[in-house]
């Protein structure tokens, strides 16, 4: 556990670690590797651990859960209203529709795109970073790997 935690604040930033995964987390392992793989709060994934890179990926629950844990705008991306519906469907984000971004976002980061009254959406990974994002007009600038109303 202190392991999983150190990788989360080593992540996304210092004592994150113990509210994204508090003690009741349940971990599986892989057969394969015998490595930590998936953890489950509550019977849901909260995350994976990226055996390419060994980071986390998070899940929906995992992304609101870092949302509550970390004031905005801090691994987030706002987009306009208009889109909501279809980031929320799992389309990638595309840098002219974001209204927000944290300037600190480097690509390649975890990224949680929500809509403009703070409402967790969708969950990817950033192609570019945070500035610019707010610069460029063209482009996908987040690729969405869930969205809440995806199926």
């Amino acid at each position: 556990m202190a392991r999983i935690r150190a990788i989360a604040n080593y992540q996304f930033e210092t004592d994150i670690g113990s509210a994204l995964f508090p003690e009741d987390i349940k971990i599986t392992y892989s057969k394969r590797t015998g490595r930590p793989r998936h953890f489950y709060l509550e019977g849901t994934v909260i995350a994976t651990l990226r055996p390419t890179d060994g980071f986390l990926s998070l899940t929906l629950v995992g992304a609101k859960r870092l949302a509550e844990a970390l004031p905005p705008p801090r691994f987030r991306v706002v987009v306009r209203e208009d889109v909501v519906k279809f980031i929320a469907e799992g389309k990638d984000v595309f840098a002219k529709h974001v209204v927000n971004a944290d300037p600190q976002l480097r690509a390649g980061e975890e990224v949680i795109v929500t809509s403009p009254d703070s409402e967790v959406i969708a969950v990817g990974k950033a192609l570019l970073t945070g500035k610019e994002i707010l610069r460029f007009k063209r482009g996908v600038a987040v690729k969405v790997r869930k969205g809440v109303n995806e199926t």
